[in-house]
Formats: structure tokens, C-alpha cells, sequence
């Protein structure tokens, strides 16, 4: 062996002979965070903008539309997306998608109706579930082993600190008027234009008129567990202020506060999965809904300030933690021509959990005693779901060779 062999841990570059390297991953992980970009941004401009459409009729119920349809539009879309990324391959989706994102999500910036919004932010979440697609696709094809692990649990990181960041600076740009936060969105121009020139389409090692099947029997529960994984990880995010609210705290500072510590946590957790990550999914999965499901049930039987910060800590750690983990196990089998279509079905089952959190949240506390119960349910589910997936040994099902492309 020579040291001139090419390394197991990254795909090459076909024009130029080397490997996947930095540039590559800080732009897919940056435009990784455009999907936050469209959940969190509006939040802080929701009053504002139902206040300027006072007059459109349902407008109660087209407002929070604004902030929450691109979720949608990713978890019914990102299964075709993850298509037409195989079919037609990865750059040419990922740039074009970044430059309609610019145009579609600056569009309310001129718009006059709330009803022509809303079908901007149709089309937001269409080029979300492309790019989100893409960016992870493109983690798995240009990194194997240790490195794709790393850069599965980065993506969680920087999507985690951009949440914070956006919903900081949407409430900054906020007070200078409604439509001023919807001017972030062309960051994603210069984006596309940077990946136009440092990412390249990774080489098809078979070539086919038809796309091979997908291995269902291995997909499945990963999948399936996924679309549960979604609803547990967005509990912490949609819930903890209705806790602290119901234990008596007014303060938005001590909201904000146990907000980010819990967006801390999650940002941990994601940072050190590669250190966990040789365990296997067998183990990470498991632990990962094990911290969540017992941060949750702190919530849950939360009667102080202390105790639900602990709880939205713990649940931050197995957030974090949960999916890489997911990621891990859902895309371990598959081979380049399958890789793109698993990932926009996971995609799609993760968006789907987030979408229905809170709805489902809603429906069990009206069922039962109110949003403690409600929580203590999904506490017990999470804890469930730990145990089943640690007995079916999910490792069986991703046992691939270091450096499989």
C-alpha cells in the first residue's frame, strides 16, 4: 500500500482526483440551515402580519399558515424530490433550488394579499425539501465511515445554532416593519452561486435506465421510527413555554433563557455523536429516545423552574443525539443510486412528526387531563419506542463495509 492511495473516508472529485473536503461540507451544512430559516423566522412577526391583514377573511387561520406550510410542503415532497435528485442528480437540483428559493421567499416583500403569502410559502417549502434533499444526500455521497457520521451530527448543530440566530434576528429585523425579515431569505444567492462553483456531482458507479429498487425490508423501520423521532423532537421546541407558562413564569427572559439551554444541549449532543457513533444505531437510537422520553417526562411533572430546565436539558441531549442517529440508520444500506430517494423519504418522515406535534399534543390534552397528561403520554411512547428499537438490533439492517460509496 502507498501513500498515494485514495482515502476510504471521502469521495473524489472525477474532475480533479481529490477528495471531498472542507468547502464541500460547510456549504451543504449552511444551506442545510435554510430549512430553519423558513420555520423560525416569522415567528416573531406572526401578530404583525395578522394585524396587516386584518380585513382578509379567515385571517386567524391564514397567519400561523405563513410560519408552518413550508414544514408541510417538505414532509408531502421530499420523497419526489429525493427522485428527481437520483434521476437527475444532485448540483443542478441543489443550485437551482437555491436560486428559486431567493426569488419564492422575498416574494411577500412585494405581494399585497395574505392569500398569494401563503402560496409563496407553498413554494418556499418545495425548494426546502429540494435543498434539505440535496445538501444531506450529498453528506452521505462525499463522506463515509467516521467523517459522515461527523457531518450527520454537525447538520443537527448548525441547523440548532441557525434557529436561534434566525429567531434573533427576525425579531430584530421585525421592529423595522412586518416584510423586513422576508428579505433574509436572498442569502441563499450568494449561496447557490458558491455551490455552483465548489460542489461538484459525485460519480454514478452504475449506470442504469431504470433506478434500482429500494430495500424496504431495511427501510422501514427506520423510516417509521423517524415519523415518531419527528413529534418527540418537536416537543421540546413547541412546548416548553406552554410548561413554564403553566407553572406560573411570565418572564420571556426566563422562557428565552431555558429556550436556549435546551438549544444548547441539543447542539452538544449533536457535536459529540461521532464519539458515540461507533456503538452503532443499535445503541445511539435507543439512548436517544431514552434522554428525550425522560426530559419530556421532567416536563411533564414539572411543578418548578428548575426542574423543567433540567428536563428541557435532558430532552435537548437526546434531541441532538436523535437525528444523526435516525440519519444514520435510515442511509447506512443504501448505494448511491438508492441514496437520494432514502433521503427524501426520510426527510419526509421526519417533517411529517414535526408538522403534527403539536396538533396531536392538542388532541391528546383535550382527551385526557390537559397538556401534563398530554406530555406524559408522548414521555411513556418515547421510552416504549427505546426499548423496541434497542430489541430489534437496527445494526442488522445497516451493516455496510467502511468507504461503500
Amino acid at each position: 500500500m502507498t501513500d498515494s492511495a485514495p482515502p476510504l473516508t471521502a469521495t473524489l472529485d472525477p474532475a480533479t482526483g481529490r477528495p471531498a473536503g472542507t468547502a464541500q461540507a460547510v456549504v451543504l451544512l449552511l444551506a442545510s440551515c435554510l430549512a430553519v430559516l423558513g420555520a423560525v423566522l416569522l415567528a416573531p412577526v406572526l401578530p404583525l402580519i395578522q394585524d396587516a391583514f386584518a380585513d382578509t377573511p379567515g385571517v386567524a387561520t391564514l397567519t400561523p399558515i405563513v410560519l408552518t406550510v413550508p414544514a408541510l410542503i417538505i414532509g408531502l415532497t421530499a420523497t419526489t424530490a429525493g427522485r428527481v435528485v437520483d434521476r437527475l442528480g444532485r448540483k443542478r437540483l441543489l443550485v437551482g433550488a437555491l436560486a428559486v428559493y431567493a426569488v419564492v421567499g422575498t416574494a411577500p416583500l412585494w405581494l399585497s394579499s395574505l392569500p398569494l403569502i401563503v402560496a409563496s410559502r407553498v413554494l418556499v417549502g418545495l425548494t426546502e425539501a429540494a435543498i434539505m434533499t440535496c445538501c444531506t444526500t450529498l453528506l452521505a455521497d462525499y463522506f463515509h465511515g467516521p467523517q459522515r457520521e461527523r457531518y450527520f451530527g454537525l447538520q443537527t448543530v448548525y441547523t440548532t445554532v441557525a434557529a436561534t440566530v434566525f429567531f434573533a434576528v427576525g425579531g430584530l429585523l421585525g421592529s423595522l416593519g412586518w416584510r423586513t425579515p422576508f428579505w433574509l431569505y436572498a442569502i441563499s444567492l450568494p449561496l447557490a452561486f458558491v455551490a455552483a462553483r465548489v460542489i461538484w456531482q459525485p460519480p454514478q458507479h452504475h449506470t442504469r435506465e431504470k433506478l434500482p429498487p429500494l430495500p424496504w425490508r431495511g427501510l422501514l423501520a427506520p423510516v417509521g421510527v423517524t415519523l415518531i423521532g419527528g413529534l418527540v423532537f418537536y416537543v421540546l421546541i413547541v412546548e416548553l413555554s406552554y410548561v413554564l407558562d403553566g407553572i406560573g413564569v411570565t418572564s420571556t427572559a426566563t422562557i428565552g433563557l431555558a429556550s436556549a439551554l435546551g438549544s444548547l444541549a441539543t447542539a452538544v449532543a449533536a457535536y459529540l455523536f461521532p464519539r458515540v457513533a461507533r456503538l452503532g444505531p443499535a445503541v445511539t437510537v435507543p439512548a436517544a429516545f431514552a434522554l428525550s422520553g425522560l426530559g419530556i417526562l421532567g416536563l411533564a411533572l414539572a411543578q418548578s423552574v428548575p426542574v423543567a430546565v433540567l428536563g428541557a436539558v435532558v430532552a435537548g441531549l437526546g434531541n441532538g443525539l436523535m437525528l444523526p442517529s435516525l440519519l444514520t440508520w435510515a442511509l447506512g444500506s443504501l448505494t448511491f443510486e438508492q441514496r437520494g430517494r432514502g433521503t427524501g423519504i426520510w426527510t419526509s418522515a421526519m417533517f411529517i412528526g414535526q408538522f403534527v406535534c403539536p396538533l396531536a399534543i392538542l388532541a391528546l390534552a383535550d382527551a385526557t387531563t390537559g397538556l401534563p397528561t398530554a406530555l406524559l403520554v408522548v414521555a411513556v411512547a418515547a421510552l416504549l419506542l427505546a426499548l423496541a428499537v434497542r430489541l430489534i438490533h437496527p445494526t442488522r439492517s445497516v451493516a455496510v463495509p467502511a468507504g461503500t460509496p
